[in-house]
């Protein structure tokens, strides 16, 4: 029942920032965790069309990374998804740490995506 509780507190925190995003209309940097991998999304402002993502599922992704579930994996994906926002014309987003702490991989990701030009 803990388990829970644990996702519905973590998913309310994240209404309220996405709720503040969708105001703003700006594309957003929604990120996902998992024990064993990590997603990144980078949404239209409309939030309907997701224009780019990056994962450690991916087939490219997984061949470098012997584990995606820490911060190195984290890192890769922040790097591939600026590559990818470039690639599409994005420079800036606004972060959605979807209710996670920002700490540890979340930092990760959002650090090496801005080291590779997107600013939020």
């Amino acid at each position: 029942m803990n388990n829970l509780n644990n996702v519905n507190s973590r998913l309310r925190r994240a209404r309220k920032t996405r709720a503040k995003i969708a105001e703003l209309k700006v594309t957003r940097l929604s990120v996902h965790r998992t024990n064993t991998h990590i997603y990144a999304q980078i949404i239209a402002e409309t939030g309907d069309k997701v224009i780019a993502s990056a994962s450690t599922v991916e087939a490219d992704v997984r061949k470098n990374v012997k584990n995606g579930g820490n911060v190195e994996a984290a890192a890769v994906i922040g790097k591939r998804i600026a590559e990818k926002a470039k690639a599409a014309g994005i420079t800036t987003v606004a972060f959605d740490r979807s209710g996670y702490k920002y700490h540890g991989r979340i930092k990760a990701l959002a650090d090496a995506a801005r080291e590779n030009g997107l600013s939020f």
